[in-house]
């Protein structure tokens, strides 16, 4: 009778203390996930301010985490569950593996729109060039062509040159609002322009040609790339073709024959073999991605 009670003493202890343990290391990991969304949503949230998208920094800690658990659950319910031990480990880590990138969701989201935000800049500087030359012409200064383009309300070139000429309007300095206007943008096109400029004030050379010859520069450099990427297009949709076979082919298998698919699916060595599937399609994307990317 006194072995049954210290056995159950010593159960109710060590299972006490293993409570307590994970109660530590559980929240240690959720302070240390809520500090880290919180940096990391206020950094987004200031690169989402530089393509003038003012998205508060706990939606998109809101919007990563909402992504990541719908990852999880979608995964872990189509590959693993509780039916079986291996088949819980298996959607465990699958879960895992998709929740993590799904938790940056909202910087690969603004890694696009920022991409697809300085094309169209770059688009729009060729006639935002040839119409400053043609404002230079006419007599204006160079602050009156800034303003010429803004009225015109070209978006996202008026929303950058506008901000360049409230900072000027400030009391900032010329050159600096210029090179403020370089970094938030990061385009090579505009670069090349901002040096004419600087170049120009300093030696006095003619804007209006310089301008002209940029925008043509621009312009061929621009058809060199259109041409470029249709001659990939074909090496760019094989890619997608054959990094998009492997998955669709087990979703129809897993869809015709489950009782086939279920068993490979919830063991360790699918698992495995799944992962490195994943593993070995990203890299070849990458690859062909490296190929195919060919800077003009």
């Amino acid at each position: 009778m006194s072995q049954t009670i210290t056995s159950l003493v010593i159960s109710l202890l060590f299972g006490v203390s293993a409570a307590g343990f994970m109660y530590v290391i559980l929240r240690s990991m959720f302070s240390g996930a809520a500090e880290y969304s919180s940096s990391y949503s206020e950094q987004v949230a200031r690169q989402f301010e530089e393509v003038f998208m003012f998205v508060p920094p706990q939606q998109i800690a809101k919007m990563g985490w909402a992504a990541a658990v719908i990852g999880f659950t979608v995964v872990f319910l189509l590959v693993g569950g509780f039916s079986s031990k291996t088949g819980f480990v298996a959607g465990l880590l699958l879960g895992l593996f998709v929740a993590l990138p799904a938790l940056y969701s909202p910087k690969i989201i603004l890694r696009f729109l920022k991409k697809r935000r300085l094309t169209k800049f770059n688009l729009q500087l060729v006639d935002t060039l040839v119409s400053m030359s043609n404002a230079l012409k006419a007599g204006f200064s160079i602050m009156q062509a800034f303003e010429s383009i803004v009225k015109e309300g070209e978006q996202p070139i008026a929303q950058e040159f506008d901000m360049f000429l409230q900072q000027t309007r400030l009391g900032v300095n010329f050159s600096d609002a210029l090179t403020n206007m370089e970094k938030r943008v990061g385009s090579d096109d505009l670069s090349l322009v901002i040096n004419a400029i600087e170049t120009a004030r300093k030696t006095g050379g003619n804007l209006t040609e310089i301008f002209e010859k940029i925008a043509a520069t621009i312009r061929e450099r621009m058809r060199i790339e259109t041409r470029i990427q249709t001659l990939t297009a074909q090496g760019r949709l094989q890619g997608i073709v054959v990094s998009l076979m492997p998955i669709v082919i087990g979703v129809a298998l897993t869809i015709v024959d489950p009782g086939l698919m279920m068993p490979f699916i919830h063991s360790m060595s699918g698992v495995l073999v799944m992962a490195g599937v994943v593993i070995l399609i990203a890299l070849g994307g990458l690859v062909i991605r490296k190929i195919v990317d060919i800077d003009v």
